[in-house]
């Protein structure tokens, strides 16, 4: 509770805000690891693990990729019922417009130009691949609905509820992994997209039941602002937002497509669902205090107390991260959890060394990117992730010709290179920002002291 108007903002109000946005992060990141757990006590494992991580994951988070940040966007202008439904309509039309884009790739003669042609994977996967990015057609609607009303959820002080919402997506991959499992006779790119599909799709339904008294209550007695979103207005902050989650995730492509040219190509690809979702894990705990930042940023004095919760949390992730990647639990994590074989553990081990700067880069690039999004001048963002996704190409350019080492490895590392420069360009585009709001604030209590 605060103190004065003049207080700063408490690092416990900080963190009853983050903690719930973090532990739906996490309890998402634990989706991966089921999944590939699952699938690699099946039939195929290679095959199957390989078909996920290298083109159906890929591939259905670049057709979603525009209305990734609709969590960031509705959080930041769903201030009022005006905002709320002029932002539901533009979040409807990116819906189904992405829901039909999904099905072209899928259905139609262009997958094969797409994963054959472009990102050449192993020919045993494109089948199955294909199968897998079928099944997978509602996540793109259901991503879209979930993320923009979990923003309001967030913007009116529901945050509890975001948590709830992955454990119901959770216990729906759950039960049909469990399935699966015990049956043993369907294939394993079949369970796995399976389950993420029941899992988003019971989400979003649970999402739409508990933001429907928020909408009636608090959203509808919401103060309409002073300048409501109007379609210039909307596209004017969000493009450049959508244009980062693009630029991010065509990262995804490149890089099966440069592993798939690299040493131990079949390997690398079917380890890569299992490095990577251990990885999220981690990362997640700097991903879920984005919103954090562009919602208590508007509290009096926040400022030094969220940079200070900044670098708790950085510590705290990368000291995790590294407990587990320098003791066995990395090796009981692979072999016990998720069952990898010895070939594919052994090369997971080894590469999962590269990925270490990845946790505390996430917090880092939370607390820039917020500040930047508070100001609403987005353009910053974008910038950011063209440094990583041409830093990304080329390097990746540079592994495919030296040839020498495991694609994983490879791909690993640049990921994380990619990441410290995205981070570096984000801090140097958010200062101007902070230093207007540090003078908002000094301002603020100089008219309170008076």
């Amino acid at each position: 509770m605060r103190v004065s108007a003049s207080a700063p903002l408490p690092l416990t109000h900080i963190f009853k805000t983050w903690w719930p946005l973090a532990a739906s992060w996490l309890l998402m990141g634990i989706e991966g690891p089921a999944m590939s757990a699952v699938i690699a006590r099946l039939a195929n494992p290679e095959i199957h693990l390989a078909a996920y991580g290298g083109v159906v994951f890929p591939l259905a988070l670049i057709i979603e990729s525009p209305i990734i940040m609709l969590l960031a966007a509705s959080t930041a202008l769903s201030k009022d019922w005006d905002s709320y439904v002029r932002l539901r309509r533009y979040m409807m039309a990116a819906g189904a417009g992405l829901t039909l884009l999904h099905f072209v790739v899928a259905f139609t003669p262009i997958y094969y130009l797409v994963v054959e042609r472009v990102i050449g994977v192993p020919q045993a996967i494109v089948q199955p691949a294909r199968l897998g990015l079928m099944i997978m057609l509602p996540w793109s609607w259901s991503i879209a609905y979930r993320r923009f009303h979990q923003g309001v959820l967030i913007r009116f002080g529901r945050s509890h509820t975001v948590g709830v919402g992955t454990v119901v997506r959770l216990s729906a991959d759950g039960l049909v992994l469990l399935l699966g499992y015990l049956l043993k006779t369907v294939p394993g790119i079949v369970v796995g997209t399976t389950a993420v599909a029941a899992g988003v799709i019971s989400e979003a339904t649970y999402v739409g039941l508990v933001v429907r008294p928020v909408l009636r209550g608090p959203v509808r007695l919401a103060p309409q602002v002073a300048l409501p979103v109007s379609l210039r207005s909307f596209l004017n902050f969000y493009i450049p937002l959508a244009m980062t989650s693009l630029l991010t995730l065509l990262a995804q492509p490149i890089g099966s497509a440069a592993v798939s040219r690299m040493p131990l190509a079949l390997e690398s690809l079917a380890a890569w669902p299992v490095v990577s979702g251990l990885v999220f894990m981690f990362r997640s705990l700097g991903m879920a205090y984005n919103e954090v930042v562009v919602a208590l940023l508007d509290e009096p004095h926040s400022s030094a107390s969220l940079r200070h919760f900044t670098g708790w949390l950085a510590t705290f992730s990368g000291l995790a991260f590294l407990m587990v990647t320098a003791t066995p639990l990395a090796r009981l994590w692979f072999e016990g959890v998720s069952a990898l074989p010895p070939k594919l553990s052994r090369l997971a081990l080894d590469s999962l060394w590269l990925a270490l700067p990845m946790p505390a880069l996430a917090v880092l690039q939370s607390w820039y990117q917020g500040v930047i999004l508070h100001s609403r001048q987005t353009r910053s963002v974008t910038e950011a992730v063209v440094v990583y996704l041409v830093s990304n190409a080329a390097l990746l350019g540079l592994g495919v010709a030296w040839g020498k080492a495991p694609g994983l490895g490879v791909a690993l590392a640049v990921m994380s290179l990619s990441m410290a420069l995205q981070t570096a360009w984000l801090g140097w585009r958010s200062r101007p920002v902070l230093r207007q709001v540090v003078a908002r604030e000094k301002e603020t209590a100089l008219m309170v002291l008076r």
